[in-house]
């Protein structure tokens, strides 16, 4: 039986505006311990399957607490069903602890890895620090312009001539980090340590991928290139 422990520290109060999270676990009593002690603090929504977390995704939670290991579809499957699509943060909730898997969560999208047994207290923090991100970055809003693509940073889209360009959540948080630093140039290890954090579990090889999926993106609307490779030293904006 794995055990949850809590310190006595209470959530926040006076709150203005109150977050929502969806937790999704097919495990009752995880849910409901962690409905219990968030609902002081955030509206919470609740799944206990994958299909279900599909349906609920559709009230735009804030934030996603998302166990992996899930009969049918697991968490892992729901996270790539819904990245491209949810950009709000997802935090893997799971009991596997090897580095393989843990790459796995990061490479199908997830922002954070909580290993079963957590402390609620420092889960609350994570979720705390994630959505402040998620403020500060919906704060920000700036519309710029680079020859046919038009990229607005508050909304956090990318168009070419009014048509939107499908970018993920980390796709778009590459294309952020160039663009707004066109002609500066970036390696894989300090973009992965920008996005992901210093305490990412993944691996700076996986900036490769993405960027490989953000330029074929952007040739499906543009013939222009934006992203330039500076052999052996990264990656760098032409705009």
């Amino acid at each position: 039986m794995i055990i949850y422990r809590s310190m006595t520290h209470q959530i926040g109060k006076g709150r203005q505006m109150r977050g929502k999270l969806l937790i999704v676990d097919d495990e009752k009593g995880i849910v409901d311990m962690m409905e219990n002690y968030f609902s002081m603090k955030y509206d919470v929504l609740t799944a206990y399957s994958g299909g279900e977390a599909l349906q609920k995704v559709a009230a735009c939670p804030d934030l996603i607490l998302l166990d992996i290991n899930m009969p049918g579809m697991d968490g892992l499957s729901v996270c790539r069903e819904i990245r491209e699509y949810v950009t709000c943060p997802i935090l893997f909730l799971t009991a596997r602890v090897e580095s393989a898997d843990k790459i796995d969560g990061f490479r199908a999208g997830a922002d954070d890895y909580i290993v079963k047994p957590f402390d609620l207290d420092e889960l609350g923090a994570r979720i705390e620090a994630h959505l402040r991100r998620e403020q500060r970055r919906q704060g920000r809003v700036t519309l710029r312009f680079f020859g046919d693509l038009a990229i607005d940073y508050g909304a956090r889209t990318a168009a070419v001539n009014g048509a939107l360009i499908p970018f993920s959540r980390r796709e778009f948080d590459i294309v952020e980090l160039l663009s707004l630093n066109a002609g500066q140039v970036f390696d894989r290890e300090r973009i992965y340590e920008t996005i992901w954090g210093f305490d990412g579990e993944g691996n700076s090889d996986t900036i490769m991928e993405h960027i490989r999926k953000i330029r074929t993106k952007l040739a499906d609307h543009t013939p222009r290139g934006y992203i330039d490779t500076v052999w052996g030293c990264g990656y760098k904006w032409n705009g």
